[in-house]
């Protein structure tokens, strides 16, 4: 029985004793008082019923039976035609109790089987909106597949299409560029050949990382010391650019995966990081423990022109670049990494603000595909 219980009986008994007192206090010459008083019992015996049910309308008019018994008996002991009038009266309190407290016992039951039900409904919509994002997420899943299907058959296609002539155009160029016969110009030309076949044989072995990722090897990784390596290798590029490359954070406990992945996954992001970067900012590589210490967050944030929030997941979809000279790889590539170490990709951006991505790896390794 809660405090609001016990004050709601305490109410209910001060006011059935109250209007007896009142009862036993007033003179019987004064009997259109009396009557005012027997109607007044009707109060508390209501509220009792509509507070505790059947139990509650019933006891309490039984509590007023044995309260104004008394005055009946001993004050009116000489009317007996005023004496039947007020036991019918008790007879009344103890029918409007029982009637009342059922039915508001009725009442309640079924506002109580309404809430129930109420809440049945809310679970089963929460049930059914957590169904529906379970599809569409597993749906996205299927679609993604599908395309990494298409790439990989498309992949074994221009492997076999495009490498081997691109390696005798790039052998042809270097062989020509030894001949001295030819000018600085032509030299220079053979040099920007050698270059572009270059960059397309990094465009199709991008295409081959993420539609038919190799085997993965997994080794105890110094994430902090991985991540110390890459800002060194990459602070060149970054002075090139104005922008200053800057590791933070606080260590971490060491990481069981695939760490050559996982140095190209942080090179891809610190690359677009560096790239979005005005002249003159600073971009911040930073590590923390997270989900409780659980997993590990490495984020990566620049002060470029950020992502559009529009976007969405857009930006990890193959092809989809920003960037004028961009392949649209870089972002697919990282999260195919990422997630084949049981990871995820976030990203948080304002427009005008710049972009942080955080990769968050999990410590527990139980949940990978051996």
């Amino acid at each position: 029985m809660g405090k609001r219980d016990l004050i709601r009986i305490a109410t209910l008994i001060t006011c059935v004793i109250g209007i007896s007192l009142l009862h036993y206090l007033t003179p019987l010459r004064l009997p259109m008082l009396h009557d005012i008083f027997q109607r007044l019992y009707y109060l508390p015996i209501i509220l009792a019923a509509f507070w505790f049910g059947f139990r509650g309308g019933l006891g309490c008019a039984i509590l007023v039976t044995f309260c104004y018994a008394p005055h009946i008996l001993f004050q009116w002991g000489g009317h007996l035609a005023m004496e039947m009038e007020k036991y019918l009266e008790v007879l009344l309190y103890n029918i409007v109790g029982g009637i009342t407290g059922f039915l508001s016992q009725q009442e309640q039951a079924r506002r109580q089987q309404l809430e129930a039900t109420a809440t049945g409904l809310e679970e089963s919509y929460r049930q059914l909106r957590s169904q529906s994002e379970t599809i569409i997420s597993i749906e996205e899943q299927l679609r993604r597949a599908e395309r990494l299907s298409a790439l990989g058959e498309l992949s074994a296609m221009l492997a076999h299409e495009i490498r081997n002539p691109l390696a005798s155009i790039r052998g042809t160029a270097e062989i020509l560029a030894d001949d001295p016969s030819l000018g600085p110009q032509k030299r220079e030309f053979l040099q920007i050949l050698v270059k572009e076949s270059d960059r397309l044989n990094h465009v199709v072995e991008d295409f081959l990382r993420i539609a038919r990722p190799g085997p993965s090897t997994t080794v105890e990784c110094d994430v902090v010391e991985e991540l110390r390596n890459m800002v060194a290798l990459l602070s060149a590029e970054a002075r090139g650019r104005q922008v200053t490359l800057e590791l933070r954070g606080t260590p971490v406990p060491p990481f069981r995966g695939d760490c050559e992945r996982l140095r190209q996954a942080f090179m891809n992001l610190m690359l677009n990081a560096i790239q979005a970067s005005p002249a003159g900012s600073t971009v911040v590589v930073a590590t923390a423990p997270a989900e409780a210490g659980n997993a590990i967050a490495v984020s990566i944030s620049d002060r470029g022109a950020g992502v559009d929030p529009a976007l969405g997941d857009k930006i990890f979809e193959p092809f989809f670049t920003t960037k004028g000279g961009g392949t649209g790889l870089g972002l697919p590539i990282t999260k195919t990494i990422v997630e084949g170490q049981g990871g995820r990709i976030e990203v948080r951006s304002e427009p005008g603000q710049g972009a942080t991505f955080t990769v968050v790896l999990p410590l527990s390794r139980e949940n990978l595909p051996g």
